[in-house]
């Protein structure tokens, strides 16, 4: 993968698999835009990428709102020309740890907000600026999760979210495929995140056995007997950004060491 000269602007950027996302980027010579709410935690992954000899800025934002996805894009522009590549990987902690009908309705909107319209947001703001720039195009990849494939029990709402995002990321790629941009998603499995360590927290009460037992149940489902690393899902959206994925578009990349296998 050459990144050399071209943007790459990540939600999502401070942690897990966006920071990982990130490092490959800027790695692989990116100009590197990190987006997120938590401008402490941006800051140090800006720093991160710089201190490693790479071009990186940060910017505050809460994807769930138009004006700041529309300032996250002008600003990118602003700062280094244009944009070849975005990864919209943002996602809220809410929408799990419930039985469907016993989420309140404020969960609901907060769920969808930031896990689908914030990727809507992304989309719609990026292609703006990819069809207008020259030479115009770029690549999207759009993190969803084994959990949009299917149903999650305690978890209807990340999953009608993360199920959305495959819907909008295959219906953009048939519009603007002619049109040199690319829009795949990334349905990600168990990796090692804030997002999952808190899910083994809050499912077994924070107690120490209990999580080890739980983590061990876990990765027995899994084919290769592991939890992945979030480089291993940052090398997935890369490469779906790069040439070496010229050809595919429209595609849902599963990328969850086999947990899924058994069932599709």
């Amino acid at each position: 993968m050459n990144f050399h000269g071209q943007v790459a602007l990540i939600t999502g950027g401070t942690s897990g698999i966006g920071r990982a996302t990130a490092h490959v980027f800027a790695r692989e010579g990116a100009k590197v835009v990190i987006a997120a709410r938590n401008a402490e935690r941006g800051e140090q992954v800006a720093s991160e990428i710089r201190k490693l000899g790479g071009e990186s800025f940060f910017l505050a934002t809460d994807v769930s709102k138009s004006n700041d996805v529309e300032a996250l894009v002008r600003k990118t522009v602003g700062r280094f020309g244009r944009l070849d590549c975005a990864v919209n990987n943002a996602a809220a902690y809410t929408g799990a740890f419930l039985l469907t009908a016993d989420f309140t309705e404020e969960e609901f909107d907060h769920t969808l907000a930031v896990d689908l319209k914030g990727v809507w947001l992304g989309m719609k703001f990026q292609i703006h600026q990819m069809l207008a720039q020259n030479p115009p195009g770029g690549a999207i990849v759009n993190t969803s999760s084994v959990n949009g494939l299917g149903g999650a029990p305690m978890g209807a709402l990340y999953s009608a979210a993360k199920a959305g995002i495959l819907g909008l990321s295959k219906s953009a790629a048939l519009e603007y495929g002619t049109r040199g941009i690319r829009i795949n998603a990334l349905a990600a499995g168990a990796f090692d995140t804030p997002m999952l360590n808190n899910v083994f927290d809050r499912s077994t009460g924070g107690d120490p056995d209990a999580r080890k037992k739980a983590e061990e149940g876990f990765k027995a489902m899994v084919a290769l007997g592991r939890i992945g690393d979030p480089r291993e899902a940052g090398e997935v959206i890369a490469w779906l950004c790069s040439d070496a994925a010229s050809y595919v578009t429209g595609h849902t990349m599963i990328a969850d060491g086999g947990l899924s296998a058994r069932f599709r």
